[in-house]
């Protein structure tokens, strides 16, 4: 998945520990705004067929948003040997009803080639402007 936005797999390292960490913490966090849904693989047990994860944070309100509460979606992710069975879509579709239940008034994603036709089939459209980012050093960065 991150080879299809980045268009590079990434390499295996200290990343992968990091976010595991934020994953249990943020999951286990009373605030119920991190979320993921999945689909286990029906033919081996532990193991995931297709996953979807998403947060909610507090922005500040505008017209089309006044509440202010914006949804992401990432790390969308079905395994390829269960691919075009449905899978990411299930789950896409309970983490849109997680927004719903909680007052979300808007859900941003970042899309890949592949994944872009089921994010339009589920009502994500294109945004206005480019998407810009800026990558700090790590010792910019706070803990």
């Amino acid at each position: 998945m991150l080879a299809d936005i980045d268009q590079m797999a990434p390499a295996p390292g200290p990343w992968q520990q990091a976010a595991r960490e934020v994953l249990h913490r943020r999951l286990a966090e009373p605030a119920d705004l991190m979320a993921v849904f999945v689909v286990d693989d029906p033919d081996r047990p532990g193991v995931l067929a297709a996953c979807a994860t998403g947060t909610i944070e507090q922005r500040l309100g505008g017209p089309g948003n006044p509440d202010g509460l914006t949804g992401y979606v990432f790390n969308v992710v079905t395994d390829p040997v269960h691919r075009r069975l449905g899978y990411s879509r299930s789950c896409l579709e309970a983490l849109l009803d997680w927004y719903r239940q909680r007052g979300v008034g808007k859900i941003d994603l970042r899309a890949s080639p592949q994944g872009e036709p089921l994010y339009r089939s589920l009502g994500f459209v294109p945004t206005v402007g480019p998407t810009l980012r800026l990558s700090l050093p790590v010792a910019h960065r706070r803990n």
